[in-house]
């Protein structure tokens, strides 16, 4: 990239690590930078100079994308990776106007994430590590499915778990959230159970403070935690649509149902707005229209009137 643009979304690139942005956040804004300079480069073409690069062009590459049968969530990314970096050219200077404000952000389709139910759930944490599946650290991937399900915490959340981060006694653990944003959450006695059978085991390099280590001895990958929890959905439940972000998912929705109110499970999120904890009430209603569905007394008569 010897670009001014080249140079100057290395420089953004640069103000995102120093902001201390997500590892995942850094590398999709990069590659949806790069990609964006291909298309201003066609064939070899020079690239215009960014005062050049105005609304029409910004559009003319939307369209682009439009044209490719992306999904709406991958332009939402795209998008969202442009306007940062406008954001960050106008805070240095390099623009007065900022064409990207003014494109307009495709509709995401809303869809309802699939949860399993809590026994489902349950039934597939319990048999682990009762089953020997080959697998070098099974006490270890018990732990990632009791914090993940029975805290809520999101996986970049668990890789960052230190041992310091634990309250043993009180059963509290400090997480660090998105933006760096640290919270208090509490642990229930299963997690507990399964720290006190791991913890002995772990096999960790002299002087890593990290909870999760693989087989190095060092911190755990996020794609690695991915992967065991892929693997253990598939081996012991039959079910390859289980991921991480589904057990988060579970913990809200169950906790939703069996009576917790929404702040609380806001709270527990480290959801910094109450609208994105609200998505869950709809999976509960959806939940609770099918119990309606297929047991009351009315519901069944009008199903066998339709008949």
């Amino acid at each position: 990239m010897s670009s001014e643009v080249g140079e100057r979304i290395k420089d953004f690139v640069e103000e995102l690590v120093r902001q201390s942005a997500s590892e995942h956040t850094i590398r999709s804004y990069r590659s949806d930078l790069e990609q964006w300079l291909a298309y201003l480069t066609p064939l070899g073409e020079s690239v215009p100079p960014l005062r050049e690069i105005d609304l029409a062009i910004l559009r003319e590459w939307l369209s682009h994308l439009y044209d490719q049968n992306l999904e709406p969530a991958s332009i939402r990314r795209k998008l969202a990776a442009i306007r940062s970096f406008y954001k960050f050219l106008l805070r240095e200077g390099d623009i007065t106007k900022n064409p990207a404000r003014l494109l307009r952000t495709p509709k995401a389709p809303k869809h309802l994430p699939r949860v399993p139910t809590a026994e489902q759930t349950n039934l597939l944490i319990d048999r682990l590590p009762a089953e020997d599946l080959g697998q070098p650290f099974p006490l270890r991937d018990r732990v990632i499915f009791e914090l993940l399900y029975g805290c809520g915490v999101r996986i970049s959340e668990l890789v960052d778990m230190n041992l310091g981060d634990f309250d043993h006694g009180e059963r509290w653990i400090r997480v660090r959230g998105k933006g760096k944003k640290e919270r208090q959450v509490p642990y229930g006695s299963k997690v507990g159970e399964a720290l006190t059978a791991y913890l002995p085991t772990r096999q960790a390099k002299p002087g890593e403070t990290a909870l999760l280590v693989g087989k190095r001895g060092t911190r755990m990958p996020t794609r690695a935690v991915y992967a065991i929890v892929k693997f253990y959905s598939r081996m012991l439940g039959n079910d390859d649509s289980i991921h991480p972000h589904t057990l988060r998912h579970a913990f809200a929705t169950h906790l939703l149902s069996s009576g917790a109110d929404l702040r609380s499970i806001q709270e527990l999120l480290g959801h910094s707005q109450l609208s994105t904890t609200q998505k869950y009430t709809q999976i509960s209603l959806t939940d609770l229209m099918r119990v309606y569905d297929n047991a009351h007394p009315l519901a069944l008569k009008k199903a066998s009137v339709a008949e």
